[in-house]
C-alpha cells in the first residue's frame, strides 16, 4: 500500500469520525493533546523514525472522542483518535505522551499498511487449506474438517504473531521518543502499571498465545529493562491535574456524578487532599455546575479554583480560560471577555470571537481568525466561527464561503459543493466589489472540491 492510498484510506475513515456525536471538538484539551503530539512528531523526525514522504503526505491530525473507556488509536494516513477516558485517567502528561509515541509509532512503521499485506499473504494459505480439505473429504469428513480447522487456525496464529510483533516495535520506538521530546520514559512504565492493574480483576493472564497484543506484564518488563536506573515518580503538574478533571466532566458521566463533583469541595476529606488534587476537584466542580447550568454555583466556587492555582502559570490559565466559559454560559459576555486571558492561542481565540458574537460586538474579530485559519486550514470549527462572525457583519457572501470550507475540511466534500454552489448564486446578485473577488475564490474553490467529489465517488 502506498502512502497516498493509506491516506486515501483514512480520509474515508475520519468522515464518519466527524459525524459521529462522540465527537467533540473541545478547545482546550485539543491544544493540550496537539501540544504533546507535536512534540512526539518533532523527536520522530529528528530520529529519522518519521520519513519526509510520510510529514509530507500524511495529516497528522488529533480527533477527541466523548468515550469513558481508557484507549486511544491510530487510523490510515496520520490520524489519531483519544478518548476523554484515557486523558481523564493518566496521572501525568508523560503518561499520556507514552500513549501518543506508541500510537505514533504505529504510524511511522506502516504497521497498517504492512497488516493488509500479511492478510493478503494470508490468503493463500488459507484457500489452499480449503483444497486439501475437499480432497480429504471423499476418504475421511473428520480429516476434511481437521485439515480446513488446521489452516485456518495456522494462518489466525500467523495474523497474531504479526500484531504482537508490531505491538512491541511500537512499544520499543515509542520509548525511544519519549527523551528527545522533552518526556519523562518511566510515563510508559508507569501507565503499563496502570492498566495492569485496570485489567487484573478481569484478565487472569491465560492464553498468552491467543492475543493479538502482548500481555501487559511482558510490556512492563520489557519497558523496564530498558532503564538504566531506577527512575523516580512522576509528579503530576498542575495544568495536566486539570485537564484530567476537564476530561472526566465532558465525557458526560450523567447529571449524579456532575452533583458530587459540585459538592465534593465541601467533603470531609477535602483539605487532607495534595495541592493538584484539590484543584482538580475545584475545578471538575466549577465545570460541573456549569454543566448542570448552575451558574450561581460555579460563580461561587471559581474563586477558590483561582485560589488553588496561584504561582503556577499555566493552570491559572486553564482557570481563567474555564472562568470566561461559565460567564459565556451564563450569559455574561462581557464578564467572560474579562476573563479571556491574553494571547492568541485557539481557545482565547474562540473564545473572543463567541463573546463577541453573543454581546453583537464583532468589531475586529474577523482579522484575527482569518490569519488563524489561513495558518490552519483544515481547522473546521474556526471556520464555522468565521462563518457566524462575517454573517454578523453583514458579509454572506464571506459567511457562505467559510462555511463551504468547513465542510471541506471535515471531507465532507458533497455540503461543500452545496454551499460554494450556494455562493455563486448569491454572488450573481451582489453588487458589491469586494463580492467580486470573493466569487472568483469561491469558483476556483468550486472546481477543486468538486475534483475531490469526484475522486471520493470514484473510490467507493
Amino acid at each position: 500500500m502506498t502512502a497516498s492510498a493509506e491516506r486515501r484510506l483514512g480520509d474515508s475513515i475520519i468522515r464518519h469520525l466527524y459525524r459521529d456525536p462522540d465527537y467533540i471538538d473541545d478547545p482546550v484539551l485539543v491544544e493540550y493533546v496537539q501540544t504533546l503530539w507535536q512534540a512526539l512528531l518533532a523527536a520522530a523526525r529528528e530520529r529519522g523514525e518519521l520519513s519526509p514522504e510520510l510529514d509530507e503526505r500524511f495529516a497528522w491530525e488529533v480527533l477527541l472522542g466523548r468515550d469513558r473507556t481508557v484507549n486511544a488509536f491510530a487510523l490510515p494516513g496520520g490520524y489519531l483518535g483519544v478518548h476523554l477516558g484515557l486523558i481523564g485517567v493518566v496521572a501525568s502528561r508523560d503518561e499520556l505522551a507514552s500513549v501518543l509515541a506508541h500510537e505514533l509509532s504505529h504510524v511511522t512503521q506502516r504497521h497498517i499498511a504492512r497488516l493488509i499485506a500479511q492478510q493478503n499473504r494470508q490468503a493463500p494459505l488459507m484457500v489452499g487449506a480449503m483444497i486439501l480439505g475437499a480432497l480429504a473429504a471423499s476418504k475421511s469428513p473428520d480429516a476434511a474438517q481437521a485439515l480446513a480447522m488446521g489452516g485456518q487456525a495456522l494462518a489466525v496464529q500467523n495474523q497474531l504473531n504479526f500484531s504482537r510483533d508490531m505491538e512491541r516495535e511500537a512499544d520499543r520506538i515509542g520509548y525511544g521518543l519519549m527523551a528527545p521530546a522533552g518526556f519523562a520514559p518511566q510515563g510508559f512504565s508507569a501507565m503499563f502499571e496502570k492498566l495492569q492493574q485496570a485489567n487484573r480483576i478481569n484478565d487472569n493472564g491465560s492464553w498468552p498465545y491467543l492475543r493479538s497484543h502482548p500481555l501487559t506484564t511482558q510490556r512492563l518488563a520489557d519497558v523496564q529493562a530498558r532503564q538504566i536506573q531506577p527512575a523516580p515518580a512522576l509528579l503530576p503538574t498542575l495544568e495536566h491535574a486539570l485537564l484530567a478533571a476537564r476530561a472526566r466532566v465532558l465525557a458526560r458521566p450523567g447529571v449524579e456524578p456532575l452533583r458530587q463533583w459540585m459538592a465534593e469541595p465541601d467533603g470531609g476529606g477535602f483539605a487532607a487532599l495534595p495541592a493538584p488534587r484539590r484543584a482538580a476537584v475545584l475545578y471538575a466542580a466549577v465545570l460541573a455546575a456549569s454543566e448542570l447550568r448552575d451558574a450561581a454555583a460555579a460563580r461561587s466556587l471559581y474563586p477558590r479554583l483561582l485560589q488553588a492555582v496561584q504561582g503556577d502559570s499555566a493552570a491559572l490559565r486553564q482557570a481563567r480560560l474555564l472562568g470566561a466559559e461559565v460567564e459565556l454560559s451564563a450569559g455574561d459576555a462581557a464578564s467572560a471577555l474579562r476573563l479571556v486571558p491574553p494571547g492568541d492561542q485557539r481557545p482565547e481565540q474562540m473564545l473572543r470571537a463567541q463573546a463577541g458574537l453573543r454581546s453583537g460586538d464583532t468589531g475586529g474579530l474577523a482579522g484575527p481568525l482569518q490569519t488563524w485559519v489561513a495558518l490552519h486550514p483544515r481547522d473546521a470549527g474556526m471556520w464555522q466561527l468565521l462563518s457566524s462572525v462575517w454573517l454578523a457583519q453583514g458579509q454572506p457572501l464571506r459567511a457562505v464561503r467559510a462555511e463551504a470550507e468547513a465542510h471541506a475540511a471535515r471531507y465532507d466534500y458533497a455540503a461543500a459543493v452545496d454551499r460554494f454552489k450556494a455562493g455563486q448564486d448569491l454572488a450573481r446578485t451582489s453588487r458589491a466589489a469586494a463580492d467580486h473577488v470573493e466569487a472568483s475564490i469561491i469558483d476556483t474553490r468550486l472546481r477543486a472540491v468538486e475534483l475531490l467529489l469526484r475522486e471520493q465517488a470514484a473510490e467507493r
